[in-house]
């Protein structure tokens, strides 16, 4: 069942970008005049098609399901004189160059038009996030010696707005690339005045995270994660909890004399005692108490932890990022702009070794992704999209034989040397853009492979 719901999410989402990218290049050319003979979605044989319109355009379902294409009348793929003379002028390779950069350049336009659209109406419609809210971090962490102690909650980086946790993380990712340091503007509880803020600014020194260090959880590394409520114990289950006393609403303070912070504090010493005696130390109302409890011992993925049968919260505080239609359209195109460009920076990085290949994904990977996201909920699920979109219109426009980059450098030369590129030169430049992308596929595929195996 969970193999059929994330073959159906992917395929919605694949075929969704296909369409999407495949109509940019249809209205175009049809905008331009050029006469479109074939809509197909996947690739190889066609398996299902009807034909429509004025020009008898044939819509098809082809057997391959990985992308699809627009055919054009085109001089390049068949025998001139099997055109019928009035349609000589809607002829591809007839039109002017501007003509075809528009054609060309309308598929991964209309991916990043898609991620606009998908992003501003979730902003309209609002997106709960968790709060950019500090946890207690160690004392030899960056975030520590920057003068953060755990409670802050983050209102800007480096002059820029930021609302909640993912903000927080992608400026931060972003200043690691650019190799540049942090100020936090932050907010923090006034301890004398009740309900008051204390404002403050810090500067965290990014030197110990790099480029390569995107790829797992930077933000530990700095010190930085995400604030959870205090250890108030939730509903009490029969087992070693309910034995020891525990009881509903106890506050939990420390565990054998090691502060607990929060609720995850409490969980994680829980976990890595089975079988061992705590002593912990709490209040209930404005009594304090101590009781022993001995978490019993359970397998959780073959390794051994410990339990004490007991709820404890750990939502962190939310917010709702929620805009006005004409703000959420701003800021969707920001966001897809923001999201672009960090894809060529990091594909720049992979290229000169800062950045590992690791990161390049494939059909597996994505297909997972679409299927959880797509359990998360349809938020979750059409931000996924949002950013796969983002992806193929990105790499669509890499320079590129065989992709829509590709051909626009071929038109950027034409325009530079006032003549088209030779026959042969195209050639030799397909085979060369064929290979490139066979080894990026292999790549993909191969991350996939090891990602299912660990």
């Amino acid at each position: 069942m969970n193999f059929l719901h994330t073959l159906l999410a992917f395929a919605v989402a694949l075929g969704t970008l296909v369409v999407v990218h495949e109509l940019g290049h249809y209205w175009a050319a049809r905008w331009c005049g050029v006469k479109v003979l074939r809509f197909s979605v996947g690739m190889g044989r066609v398996v299902w098609s009807r034909r429509f319109g004025r020009d008898q355009t044939e819509w098809a379902l082809s057997i391959l399901p990985l992308g699809g294409y627009v055919k054009m009348l085109d001089a390049r793929e068949q025998d001139i004189s099997e055109i019928a003379p009035e349609d000589l002028s809607r002829e591809f390779t007839r039109q002017s160059v501007w003509r075809r950069i528009a054609i060309v350049a309308a598929g991964p336009i209309a991916n990043f038009i898609l991620a606009i659209l998908l992003f501003a109406g979730l902003f309209i419609h609002g997106i709960p996030e968790p709060l950019a809210k500090v946890r207690a971090m160690g004392s030899q962490t960056a975030a520590y010696q920057a003068g953060l102690r755990g409670g802050e909650t983050i209102t800007a980086i480096n002059g820029v707005v930021v609302q909640t946790w993912s903000d927080v993380r992608w400026q931060l990712m972003s200043q690691v690339l650019a190799k540049t340091s942090a100020r936090l503007e932050v907010e923090s509880p006034n301890p004398v005045q009740t309900g008051g803020k204390l404002l403050n600014s810090v500067n965290l020194s990014l030197d110990s995270v790099s480029s390569k260090d995107l790829e797992s959880d930077f933000l530990a590394k700095l010190g930085l994660s995400l604030a959870r409520p205090p250890a108030i114990l939730g509903k009490i289950m029969a087992g070693p909890a309910q034995l020891a006393g525990l009881q509903q609403g106890d506050l939990i303070l420390d565990v054998n004399g090691v502060g607990v912070t929060d609720g995850l504090a409490l969980v994680q010493l829980v976990r890595a005692s089975p079988g061992k005696q705590l002593i912990v130390h709490g209040m209930r109302g404005s009594s304090e108490f101590k009781l022993a409890v001995t978490p019993e011992a359970v397998s959780d993925n073959g390794q051994e932890i410990g339990r004490i049968k007991v709820e404890v919260p750990m939502t962190p505080a939310m917010t709702l990022v929620r805009d006005a239609p004409w703000t959420a359209v701003v800021k969707g195109a920001q966001k897809t702009w923001d999201t672009s460009t960090m894809t060529l920076t990091m594909i720049g990085k992979m290229i000169v070794g800062q950045v590992s290949w690791r990161n390049i994904t494939g059909p597996i990977t994505i297909a997972d992704y679409a299927g959880q996201t797509a359990k998360v909920g349809w938020v979750s699920y059409l931000s996924f999209i949002a950013f796969i979109s983002i992806s193929l219109g990105v790499m669509n426009l890499l320079p590129i034989p065989v992709l829509d980059g590709g051909h626009l450098l071929y038109y950027s030369l034409e325009i530079l040397t006032g003549r088209p590129v030779s026959e042969r030169f195209g050639e030799i430049a397909q085979r060369a853009g064929m290979g490139i992308l066979m080894t990026l596929m292999l790549v993909a595929a191969f991350n996939d492979i090891v990602r299912l195996m660990l």
